[in-house]
C-alpha cells in the first residue's frame, strides 16, 4: 500500500485521484530501496513510479533515458507541475548546461535525465559522486537485452556504476519485455529476482485491426478521414515510402509532415515539434519516430507496411491513446511485405537471423489469427488472456468466420515434424512436404522419409499459415533460440485421429476496414463546443510558454472540464490532471471561460464522483478507500455489490482487500472469494496447499511450486481466500511479486 505522503504527492503535484494498478506497490518497493523491475504498458504510468519517490527521497534521482526528445518532454511536464528537474545532453547551449550542473551541485534539483553514454563518462560520474544520489532509474530497460528489439550495448555497461552509488535505489522500467528479456535485464543489473512487478500488457482502449493491403493509398485516406482535426502516426518501412505517402496526403489536403533518418536533423526536429504542439495533424514516419514522444492525444496509428516484429508493433501502437481514450490501430498486411523483412533478416549473422525469424513468426501468428487479437499479442509477452471476446479488435467484432476441416493437413505437417527429429523450423518441414530438392533436405536424407512430397497440393504460403495455426493452438512449440518445432501432447490427439483440426488456408487474409465502433471504451460525454474553446485557450497558453499543449493540460483534463463545468477552484481540483501548481497557474483562466460559457448557455455545474483516499488540499478524509471497501466486505456486502457501489472492477476490489489485510485487518471467512475463481476444484485445492507451504507474502514461489500452471490473477483470488479462511493478516512490509 502506498504511503500517505506518496498519495498526497500524486494528487497535489500530479493531479490524479488514485494510483493505477501496481503503482503504489512499486513506489513503496523503491522507497525501501529494493531493486525494482517494472514491466508496464505504454501509457500505464511508469514515470510516476520513480518521479514520486524522487520527491520523497532527500537526494538526487538520476534517470537514464535513450533519447533527447524524451528527456525534454519529461522535464517540461515536470516543470509545469512544479518539480525541479533538468536534463544534460548535447542539445543544450553551453551556458544552460553549466547552469544545470551548478543547480545539481547545489542540491536544487530532484531529478536529472541523462543518456547512458553520458552517465558513464568519468567526469559525469565524478560530478554526481559529489552529491547525494538516492535513486537511479533506467528507462526503456529492454535496451539492456540482446533478446530485445532495441538492444544498445552501452545499456549493459550501466551495472558497472552500481558500486559508485551503493546507497541508491535502482529501478528499471520498460513497456516491452518478454519473459526472456526480463530475466536478461535482472541478471545483467544483478537485481533481486523477487522484486519484479508486471502490469497487464493489455491496452483496453486500443481498437486493433488488420486488413489485407489492397490499394493502400485509398485505404489509408479512407482510414484517416475518420479522424478530422485529430493526431495520428503512419508508419512506413522505408524512407522512400514515407516521402511518397507524405506527398500524396499533402496533395489530398491533409495536415502532414514526414519523419525519417534521411532528413536533416533540423527538419526532423521541426516536424516533430509541429506534431507534438498540434500544429500538424499527422506524422508519416519510419520506426525512427516515436520513442520518447509522450503526446497523450494520438487517436490513431496506421501501419502502412509491416513492422519488423511484434515488440516493435506493440510499442508503436502504444503511442496511441495514452490519455486512456479510445484510439484506433490499423495494420495493412501483405505477404509481399514479409519478403522485404526477410531480405534484411538474411543480412544478419546466424544467431541474429534465428532470433529475427522467431520474432517474425510470432508477428505472423498475430496477423493471421482468427480469434481475439489480444490473445496472441499478450501471450507473446507471457501474459495469459482468458477473455474470448474483447470487443475491441476486428476479429471479435467480425461475423463468424467459416472454418474448414484441416485434420489431414495437420496430420501431414505434425508427422513430418516428428519424422525429421523435432529440430527443424517450418520452412524445412514445408520443403520436405512439397518435395523440394534443396541441399539441406538432401544432406539430411529427408527425401527418403514417407512424408517427402505428400504436400505438393498446397502452396508454401498455405503451409506456413497452417504451421502458425498449429503453433497458436499449441499443437507445437518452437525452440526460442534455434527455431526448431516440437510436438506437444495435444498433437498426438490429432495424429491418432482422436481430435479434428479446423482452420483456414488462404493466400491472403480477407477483411475490410471496420466501420463498427465498440462501445467498450467510449469517448466521455462532454460539451464539444466548450471543449474546442478550452483547447484553443490551451494552445494559446502553450505557444506563449513554448511547450506542447498537453504539457499544460491533457485532452482528458479538458474533456472533464467540458463534462462537469466546474465553477470553483475546489471543483477544478477534482478534475483529472490538475494539481496545486497548475491550479494556481491556470485555474482562474479556465474557470473564467467555463463561467462565461455556462452563463451564456444556462448550464449548471455537475458533480464529479471522486474516489480518492487523500483530498488534494492534503486534508485526509475519514477513511482510505481500501479501509472503506474492506469494512464493506466484512459487513456482508458481496464483491459484485461493492463493484457496483464504487464503480470499480473486480480486480480493483481484490487489490483493496489485499491492502486491507496488509494493515493488519482480517476479512470475513466464507466461500465467496473462492467462488470467484474459475479453476477446477482440484486446482484450487493444490493452490491452497501451495500457499500453506510457501506462505502468502509472495506469489512467485507459489507459482513456481505449481509449475506456472495457474495464472497470477487466479493466485491472487486463492491467496485472499486462504488468508480469510485462516483468519490471517499481512501486517508486514513484504510486497507480492506480481
Amino acid at each position: 500500500m502506498a504511503s500517505n505522503q506518496a498519495k498526497t504527492i500524486l494528487q497535489n503535484v500530479f493531479g490524479y485521484d488514485e494510483f493505477r494498478p501496481l503503482q503504489g506497490e512499486i513506489i513503496d518497493n523503491v522507497l525501501r530501496k529494493n531493486d525494482t523491475l517494472v514491466i508496464m504498458p505504454t501509457g500505464g504510468g511508469k514515470s510516476l513510479c520513480y518521479q514520486i519517490p524522487a520527491l520523497i527521497f532527500s537526494g538526487l534521482t538520476i534517470v537514464v533515458s535513450p533519447l533527447i526528445s524524451l528527456m525534454k518532454d519529461q522535464v517540461e511536464q515536470l516543470a509545469e507541475s512544479g518539480v525541479a528537474a533538468v536534463f544534460l545532453n548535447s542539445s543544450l547551449p553551453p551556458a544552460e548546461y553549466r547552469r544545470n550542473v551548478e543547480q545539481i551541485k547545489q542540491n536544487k534539483i530532484k531529478i536529472v535525465y541523462l543518456a547512458p553514454e553520458a552517465l558513464l563518462k568519468p567526469n559525469m560520474l565524478a560530478m554526481l559522486s559529489s552529491v547525494k544520489v538516492s535513486c537511479i532509474a533506467i528507462d526503456e530497460a529492454h535496451c539492456i537485452s540482446a533478446w530485445g528489439h532495441d538492444f544498445r550495448p552501452e545499456y549493459r555497461q550501466l551495472v558497472e556504476i552500481r558500486s559508485r552509488f551503493p546507497n541508491a535505489a535502482w529501478i528499471a522500467l520498460t513497456a516491452t519485455a518478454t519473459p526472456r528479456v526480463r530475466e536478461d535485464i535482472k541478471n545483467t543489473l544483478h537485481f533481486d529476482a523477487s522484486s519484479e512487478f508486471i502490469a497487464s500488457f493489455n491496452r483496453e482502449n486500443l481498437f486493433i485491426q488488420v486488413i489485407p493491403k489492397n490499394k493502400p493509398l485509398e485505404q489509408a485516406i479512407k482510414f484517416i478521414k475518420k479522424f478530422p482535426d485529430q493526431s495520428g502516426i503512419i508508419y512506413c518501412f522505408s524512407r522512400k515510402q514515407v516521402d511518397n505517402l507524405n506527398e500524396v496526403l499533402k496533395r489530398n489536403g491533409f495536415s502532414v509532415k514526414p519523419y525519417h533518418a534521411g532528413l536533416p536533423e533540423k527538419d526532423r526536429k521541426e516536424n516533430q515539434e509541429l506534431f507534438i504542439r498540434d500544429d500538424v495533424q499527422i506524422i508519416v514516419a519510419t520506426i525512427a519516430f516515436g520513442m520518447g514522444i509522450n503526446k497523450p492525444n494520438i487517436r490513431f496509428v496506421l501501419h502502412f507496411d509491416l513492422p519488423n516484429n511484434i515488440e516493435s508493433y506493440y510499442q508503436e501502437i502504444g503511442r496511441a491513446g495514452r490519455d486512456g481514450l479510445k484510439s484506433d490501430c490499423l495494420l495493412l498486411f501483405s505477404y509481399a511485405d514479409i519478403q522485404k523483412i526477410k531480405y534484411f533478416i538474411n543480412q544478419k549473422n546466424d544467431h541474429e537471423k534465428r532470433v529475427a525469424n522467431i520474432h517474425l513468426n510470432a508477428l505472423l501468428r498475430f496477423l493471421e489469427t482468427d480469434i481475439c487479437r489480444r490473445i496472441p499479442l499478450l501471450t507473446y509477452f507471457g501474459e495469459e488472456y482468458s477473455i474470448k471476446t474483447c470487443n475491441m479488435c476486428d476479429n471479435c467484432l467480425a461475423e463468424e468466420k467459416e472454418l474448414i476441416d484441416l485434420t489431414v493437413c495437420a496430420q501431414k505437417f505434425l508427422s513430418c515434424v516428428k519424422r525429421t527429429g523435432e529440430k527443424f523450423g517450418a520452412i524445412h518441414i514445408i520443403d520436405v512436404l512439397r518435395g523440394s530438392k534443396a541441399q539441406k533436405v538432401i544432406n539430411f536424407g529427408h527425401q527418403e522419409l514417407s512424408t517427402y512430397g505428400i504436400g505438393k497440393d498446397y502452396s508454401k504460403k498455405q503451409w506456413l499459415q497452417l504451421s502458425r495455426q498449429l503453433l497458436h493452438k499449441k499443437f507445437m512449440i518452437q525452440d526460442m533460440e534455434f527455431g526448431g518445432l516440437k510436438l506437444t501432447k495435444k498433437a498426438w490427439t490429432v495424429l491418432n485421429g482422436k481430435e479434428t483440426f479446423s482452420g483456414r488456408l488462404e493466400e491472403e487474409p480477407v477483411d475490410e476496414i471496420s466501420g463498427k465502433v465498440s462501445g467498450k471504451v467510449p469517448m466521455p460525454e462532454h460539451n464539444r463546443d466548450l471543449f474546442d474553446i478550452l483547447r484553443k485557450k490551451r494552445k494559446e497558453i502553450a505557444d506563449a510558454a513554448n511547450v506542447p499543449p498537453y504539457v499544460i493540460f491533457s485532452d482528458k483534463t479538458l474533456i472533464e472540464m467540458a463534462a462537469f463545468f466546474p465553477q470553483t477552484k475546489e471543483r477544478l481540483l477534482e478534475i483529472h490532471g490538475i494539481g496545486q501548481v497548475k491550479l494556481e497557474k491556470y485555474g482562474s483562466i479556465f474557470l473564467e471561460i467555463i463561467h462565461k460559457y455556462c452563463r451564456t448557455h444556462q448550464i449548471e455545474e455537475r458533480q464529479k464522483k471522486i474516489s480518492t483516499t487523500v483530498k488534494k488540499n492534503s486534508e485526509p478524509v475519514s477513511k482510505p478507500r481500501h479501509i472503506v471497501i474492506g469494512d464493506a466486505y466484512n459487513s456482508g456486502q458481496s464483491i459484485p455489490d461493492i463493484m457496483t457501489a464504487f464503480s470499480i472492477k473486480q480486480d480493483t476490489v481484490l487489490n483493496h482487500l489485499y491492502s486491507y489485510l496488509q494493515e493488519g485487518h482480517k476479512l470475513r471467512s466464507d466461500d465467496e472469494l473462492l467462488a470467484l475463481s474459475t479453476l477446477p476444484a482440484d486446482h484450487k485445492a493444490r493452490a491452497v496447499e501451495a500457499f500453506e507451504k510457501k506462505g502468502p507474502e509472495f506469489l512467485k514461489p507459489v507459482s513456481d511450486a505449481l509449475c506456472g500452471e495457474i495464472s497470477y490473477d487466479e493466485l491472487k483470488i486463492i491467496r485472499l481466500y486462504y488468508l480469510s479462511k485462516n483468519k490471517l493478516t499481512l501486517k508486514t512490509q513484504m510486497l507480492p511479486s506480481v
